[in-house]
């Protein structure tokens, strides 16, 4: 109970209550005065995020996926803080392991990561042959590091996170995702990724792969025209880009613009691919996957497989990416289908 109390009352997130309803607000009253005492610490922020917090649990509830919530068991917090960018939390789960909360929405959690940074990086690598110079925006946690340096063919992996309190909080309490940050090919720079891309000699990266949040607060211009305008002169002729694209059951309206904005500026191949990922909001996630004029790509059939017996044992066995799944990660159910197709022609 002392875990679960420190957890609700020095909580740095930006936390409130809904106030729907008087009936749930007489449950979460009831909630509190059943705890010793335990208390949501109500406070505004200027962050979007309302992360709703019970004695015990975790509530993730935000304007970008209105009307529902997904809750997870707290057994203990390990660390809370605010950098200068954002609300840092982390603490540990009773069924998905450790968790990182930034501004009060899940970035990850120890179970199922592997979902999410396995596919955001073997889409793109597997699908073009020896890629040798990657760079990586946001990914601070240092999971699609770890992925990228499973590729041997990888000479040059240029990071560009904006908040340094991320990576030092994934480095402790993260160490089998941060484990990517040891490899010394990687080359971390702190600082924000649109000023950094602007500054990079055209045709430098054979792959870009963008590690955004969701597109409110510091990720809002990682999800804009001028961005993706930024990424295409950054890459080589047939180089590609990996970009997280939001969900099909939430947010087509994000997507919509994305693919039009894409077939705009990428003249090679432009594709949508989703996973699955227990924890994020609707329980998937998509990636914007495309290419630029030059040699073709077709992302829907690697060329570039990778195994479990290919590359380094510091990273760990595969966990979820497949050749087989790879090539399923691009069929759509009807409705996105039609639109993600018709978008731009």
């Amino acid at each position: 109970m002392a875990d679960e109390c420190a957890f609700v009352k020095g909580t740095e997130l930006p936390v409130k209550r809904p106030r729907e309803e008087e009936e749930e607000e007489a449950d979460m009253e009831a909630a509190n005065n059943s705890n010793n005492g335990c208390s949501t610490n109500d406070k505004e922020d200027s962050s979007p995020y309302i992360s709703s917090v019970l004695p015990g649990w975790f509530s993730e509830i935000s304007p970008l996926w209105p009307g529902e919530a997904h809750s997870l068991k707290v057994e203990k917090t390990l660390f809370q803080g605010k950098s200068d960018y954002q609300n840092v939390l982390v603490f540990q789960s009773s069924t998905y392991g450790k968790v990182l909360v930034l501004d009060g929405v899940i970035q990850l959690t120890e179970r199922d990561e592997c979902a999410y940074q396995e596919m955001i990086t073997h889409l793109p690598l597997c699908s073009i042959p020896n890629p040798k110079k990657v760079l990586v925006i946001g990914g601070g946690d240092g999971g699609v590091l770890r992925e990228v340096s499973r590729h041997s063919s990888v000479e040059q992996i240029d990071i560009c996170e904006i908040d340094k309190m991320v990576v030092e909080v994934a480095k402790q309490f993260f160490p089998d995702v941060a484990v990517g940050y040891e490899d010394p090919r990687v080359n971390l720079h702190i600082g924000d990724g649109v000023a950094f891309l602007k500054n990079v000699p055209a045709g430098t990266y054979d792959a870009v792969i963008v590690d955004s949040s969701d597109p409110i607060g510091p990720a809002q211009e990682l999800f804009e025209k001028p961005f993706f305008e930024s990424i295409a002169r950054a890459l080589r002729p047939g180089g590609v880009v990996s970009t997280q694209a939001e969900s099909i059951w939430l947010h087509m309206h994000i997507i919509e613009e994305i693919v039009a904005n894409c077939r705009q500026i990428f003249k090679g191949s432009v594709n949508y691919a989703w996973t699955t990922v227990p924890t994020y909001p609707s329980g998937m996630i998509g990636f914007m996957l495309c290419s630029t004029e030059g040699p073709a790509v077709d992302f829907k059939n690697p060329i570039n497989p990778i195994d479990d017996e290919s590359h380094d044992k510091t990273c760990g066995l595969l966990k979820f990416y497949n050749s087989e799944i790879h090539q399923a990660s691009f069929c759509l159910p009807s409705f996105a289908k039609r639109v993600i197709e018709s978008k731009g022609k």
